[in-house]
């Protein structure tokens, strides 16, 4: 059997795959097991932030794992000290506890959240307030957590405690507020809701709101951050700044991570024993996810990010067939006139171009040191597609 007959036959059929198998990539081009190339507009859903192959991280990760490859969290390691010093100094957050993903970072949110109200106020006041077409992830609580109907179904009973609001209407959010909230959980720009950015007003509206009522703010960063915006958090396009926000995808580079951030009125909510992770705060990749901060935070590249969304979000405006552009920087959802979106993910991959889809639109997420030759070429097989 071929590689894609052996996956199908023992794997569980959790993914609707398309038959590629991708075999090596330098930054953002790869190559599949029969020789033939493609352009990622993609990066893995938004993990490989500096491509395939990129030096840096790959000497940083193959020299840690000659070295320690795991180490139990009751003891330290310097590739997780580096860590998480480069990333609350870049954040200004105080203290982060590391996960394995974006959902079991935001589970450390919610942890967060319930245990400060409930250390402050009681058992009574535990409710999150999320947004309706908001996604957190894929476990039991982050899936009750998620504001999509479409994700409530079959694995009953789900956890309770959740509420949901409208997007962008701050009466809706306030006639939730019932005495029994502890945090209010969102993502700026939603992406698997449809790359549907909030607005700056509502945004800042809640974050005063929350502040007033001492309801903790929870924002959820792990597709928007890492650089993904031109800024290393999408809060800083918003001029707010969270209690607690949730990081996953980009910083890690391509291993699996999730970071939850705390600032100083939470930095002492989590205690021996009330959370844990085996295989959090690795060293292999923390040493990575170190590599990736040096890069993303140095001089100039986040100037280069915002030059390149400009140029990719420019040159897709033009294509007579693309009704509407959404989403921050290189976070780019791409409302089609006529062609269905999955269709066009299916035939830009036939054609040597990976793109995704959120709801009815592609979705775009290239590595953000993706060349200009490459993203020039990605684009002339887009257009070709949609013509």
């Amino acid at each position: 059997m071929n590689t894609i007959q052996t996956t199908d036959q023992h794997m569980m059929k959790a993914f609707g795959r398309i038959p590629l198998v991708e075999t090596q990539g330098k930054n953002a081009t790869c190559t599949d097991e029969n020789g033939k190339t493609y352009i990622d507009f993609g990066s893995g859903i938004g993990c490989n932030v500096l491509g395939w192959g990129n030096e840096a991280w790959v000497e940083a990760v193959c020299g840690q794992v000659k070295k320690l490859q795991h180490a139990c969290n009751y003891y330290y390691t310097q590739p997780q000290a580096e860590f998480v010093e480069l990333l609350c100094k870049t954040t200004g957050f105080s203290r982060v506890f590391l996960g394995n993903s974006g959902a079991e970072a935001n589970e450390c949110a919610i942890k967060v959240a319930r245990k400060y109200s409930s250390d402050k106020y009681g058992k009574n006041r535990g409710t999150i307030i999320t947004l309706q077409n908001s996604f957190h992830g894929r476990t039991l609580a982050t899936l009750a957590a998620t504001g999509q109907d479409g994700f409530h179904q079959y694995f009953y009973p789900f956890p309770e405690g959740f509420a949901f609001a409208k997007a962008n209407d701050l009466d809706d959010l306030k006639s939730k507020l019932d005495g029994t909230v502890c945090a209010v959980m969102m993502e700026l720009v939603q992406g698997e809701g449809g790359v549907m950015a909030l607005d700056k007003d509502y945004v800042q509206a809640v974050a005063k709101l929350c502040e007033e009522q001492d309801i903790l703010l929870m924002i959820d960063e792990v597709q928007t951050g890492g650089g993904r915006m031109g800024t290393f958090l999408a809060q800083e396009l918003f001029g707010i700044t969270a209690n607690v926000t949730t990081l996953a995808k980009a910083i890690g580079g391509g291993l699996p991570i999730g970071a939850c951030l705390v600032d100083e009125k939470c930095a002492d909510v989590i205690t021996p024993g009330t959370h844990g992770s085996t295989f959090g705060g690795n060293p292999v990749v923390c040493a990575g996810a170190v590599a990736v901060m040096k890069q993303v935070t140095a001089e100039g590249f986040l100037d280069s990010v915002k030059e390149k969304a400009a140029y990719l979000r420019s040159e897709l405006a033009k294509i007579p067939e693309i009704a509407a552009l959404s989403g921050i920087g290189m976070m780019i959802g791409i409302t089609l006139k006529s062609k269905d979106a999955h269709d066009v993910m299916v035939k830009a991959n036939d054609a040597g171009l990976l793109v995704l889809t959120a709801k009815e639109k592609v979705r775009l997420l290239p590595p953000l040191t993706i060349t200009k030759e490459e993203m020039d070429a990605g684009l002339a097989i887009l257009r070709d597609v949609l013509a």
